[in-house]
């Protein structure tokens, strides 16, 4: 059952924030995995479950590779630490406590640097182009920042980027990166997942020096008709979840120990 949909009468509300640590560790560990992660930056994080004020971050320093349920802090949104030990990493802090606030539907916040969004957010139109299936599963949840403002240091600019977000869930950032968010930590991941792979098959395609085939207006309006519909659940559940669970069983033969 996703973590949203859990009631205090359903599960006890430290049953639903342990599993809600051990997912966001999961998709640490998945990020290194997947070659999503920069070193020890680039930011995770997750509102903790039955509160509206605050989240969880990882301290810096640590690299994903080391990310366990056990080590993640909870940082109020205004910055107070409440729980854990180490340093709060000030960008991840000036990015994310903003979206989480602002956004009711950025439970998740998730922020990369990875190689290949990253590439196409340094063009001068980082736009996801309508030339496939999935390039359309991701665009039409896609918001563009066209302005690089510099590091973020002040919460200011995490408040900006809400506002340029919406209600979207994707967000390129000109010169920068990307960041996704959901409900879940399910699906913030998926959308990262995929808005790699979209950007990297577009740059390869682009690569090639051929003509690209832009797909026709008639077919993308019907393709986006038909995801917004989204009629096919198997089992009642997004393919989000069904993707995130697959991942934490590979992590489950291969490191266990992000449980811990």
């Amino acid at each position: 059952m996703p973590l949203e949909s859990l009631q205090p009468q359903d599960l006890d509300i430290e049953a639903v924030r342990w599993r809600a640590r051990v997912d966001l560790a999961a998709a640490h560990r998945l990020a290194v995995m997947h070659g999503l992660n920069e070193g020890i930056f680039n930011h995770f994080t997750l509102r903790v479950p039955g509160t509206d004020d605050r989240y969880y971050q990882i301290p810096f320093g640590l690299h994903w590779s080391e990310v366990t349920a056990s080590c993640l802090m909870e940082i109020g949104y205004d910055g107070t630490q409440h729980a854990g030990t180490g340093e709060v990493e000030r960008s991840a802090y000036c990015i994310h406590a903003p979206i989480h606030r602002d956004a009711a539907h950025a439970a998740a916040v998730f922020h990369t640097h990875m190689p290949y969004a990253s590439a196409l957010s340094r063009l001068e139109d980082q736009s996801i182009l309508a030339i496939g299936q999935t390039e359309l599963g991701t665009l039409m949840h896609t918001a563009y920042d066209e302005i690089y403002t510099g590091p973020a240091f002040d919460p200011a600019e995490g408040a900006r980027l809400a506002t340029v977000l919406g209600s979207k869930t994707v967000l390129m950032m000109a010169n920068h990166g990307i960041a996704t968010v959901g409900k879940t930590v399910a699906e913030a991941y998926d959308r990262l997942y995929y808005a790699e792979r979209v950007a990297q098959v577009q740059l390869y395609a682009m690569w090639t020096g051929r003509p690209l085939k832009h797909l026709p207006q008639d077919v993308v309006d019907h393709t986006l008709s038909e995801y917004r519909a989204n009629r096919f659940l198997y089992g009642g559940r997004p393919n989000c979840e069904w993707h995130f669970d697959a991942l934490k069983r590979i992590l489950d033969r291969k490191e266990p120990d992000y449980k811990d």
